[in-house]
């Protein structure tokens, strides 16, 4: 029972490990198994079934044939090892070590002199020898075929065929089998290169592109920063000036007994408050969010990411006829959500729909990719937090409400729903927006480094 619970625990884990997989890992993990698995194909059928006939011919046929089983299988083992290396090695992502090629060599040139010695004792005939040279470079051409270049590899393989075929002519292979033999070796070649190089290659060039689309992303977000830094610049530079300004005075005043002195720190003290709640202001998004520019924000950086983004109902009553305050709370809607599509799951596709009802305003944003991830961050124990609390905190203070899970039992799907009613209540008389600090101050839905 407890065995049976084990392999139930181990095969649940690999389910759960699968799902947790970006597309792209699951195409990785797909290839590096598929040619590891060709490997031992090769080494089962063709490398194993023709030497049955050493049994028929003697104890020296049989133990040269368990000596080719057993390389082959060895070979097989280090083949597989050798290909994560060789595969790092052809991205460029770490070099691969050149002792580990030490013993492949060793063992191709064993099996290629048992396979040699089993022609010259009869114990391998006709068709099975033919099946023996087809298996005999699979292992150790799959991992080798990625470290050098092309050519480099077809030159030596022509090397290494008229080199198994002189071999096998000197043991008095006829030459129906010699040539049989020279066109295996030719076909194995190159199914090997097929097969091995132009998977390995693609895959690649899909690295490459996820690594661009996550740099990207870094560089959306240090645009980000350096915008938010223009701005803080923007809110502190004069007003310090004036503060500085205002100090020296008061000094000057002060030293020479001047009662001035005390309405110029007064004055420091006011302006000081102002950058005070000025920084705040920004720091905490009082600044309003517009809505058509945060839609064409999260378009933008969104497609940049590689993600398509389709915005629909911006352009008619739902986006550009609403009250400001509801525009703005729906501004953050799509910046929080924009944000969050970045940070999680693995997207390839977003929609931003926008509709009026007859007393509320809609926004939809949906994407694919969420899989068992949770997209929009933080926790829903209320706070004035980022994510959804964040976000039903501000919506809620507008008599709006916010919805989010996945769409029906897709979980792949991932939609945010936010209804404002058309009737929300009115910023305070401070002209300030009502509802307390919600999302971060990125306003173009911008991700974290990751």
């Amino acid at each position: 029972m407890k065995g049976l619970r084990g392999v139930i625990g181990r095969v649940t884990g690999w389910r759960r490990g699968w799902h947790e997989r970006s597309k792209l890992q699951r195409i990785d993990l797909y290839t590096r198994v598929t040619l590891c698995s060709i490997t031992w194909f090769f080494a089962v059928s063709w490398g194993l079934l023709p030497l049955g006939d050493a049994l028929d011919e003697g104890p020296t046929a049989i133990t040269l044939a368990g000596a080719f089983l057993a390389a082959n299988v060895a070979q097989s083992v280090l083949s597989n090892r050798n290909v994560g290396p060789a595969f790092d090695d052809y991205r460029g992502t770490a070099p691969f070590p050149p002792g580990r090629l030490r013993l492949p060599v060793a063992l191709q040139v064993v099996m290629t002199g048992l396979l040699v010695a089993l022609a010259a004792v009869g114990g391998v005939r006709d068709e099975g020898l033919v099946l023996l040279v087809l298996d005999l470079p699979v292992a150790f051409g799959i991992p080798y075929v990625l470290l050098v270049p092309v050519r480099t590899f077809l030159l030596r393989s022509a090397v290494f065929a008229a080199t198994v075929v002189g071999l096998l002519a000197a043991v008095g292979v006829p030459g129906g089998l010699l040539f049989g033999a020279f066109v295996s070796l030719v076909v194995v070649v190159l199914l090997v290169l097929v097969s091995a190089r132009p998977s390995v290659w693609s895959l690649s060039v899909m690295w490459q592109a996820e690594e661009a689309r996550d740099m990207q992303a870094r560089l959306a977000v240090a645009e980000e920063r350096l915008r938010f830094g223009r701005d803080m610049h923007d809110v502190l530079g004069r007003n310090l000036s004036v503060i500085a300004l205002k100090s020296e005075l008061a000094v000057e005043l002060a030293q020479r007994g001047n009662p001035a002195a005390m309405d110029q720190m007064v004055e420091v003290q006011r302006i000081a408050r102002a950058s005070q709640q000025e920084v705040r202001d920004v720091v905490r998004g009082y600044r309003e969010a517009d809505l058509p520019t945060e839609l064409m924000g999260a378009q933008g950086v969104l497609r940049a990411a590689g993600i398509t983004c389709t915005v629909k109902g911006a352009d008619g009553p739902a986006g550009i006829g609403a009250p400001a305050a509801v525009q703005a709370a729906l501004g953050w809607v799509v910046r929080e959500t924009a944000t969050n599509v970045l940070r999680h799951g693995d997207p390839r596709h977003c929609w931003i729909r926008l509709a009026r009802t007859r007393d509320a305003v809609v926004l939809e944003v949906e994407n694919d990719g969420a899989g068992a991830t949770r997209p929009l961050g933080g926790t829903d124990d209320g706070g004035g937090g980022s994510g959804l609390a964040g976000l039903r905190v501000r919506l809620g203070a507008l008599g709006g409400s916010l919805t989010a899970g996945a769409v029906g039992n897709d979980d792949d799907l991932f939609r945010v729903t936010a209804t404002v009613p058309l009737t929300a209540p009115r910023p305070a008389a401070d002209g300030r927006p009502a509802p307390p600090p919600g999302p971060s101050p990125a306003p173009s839905a911008l991700p974290e480094e990751r």
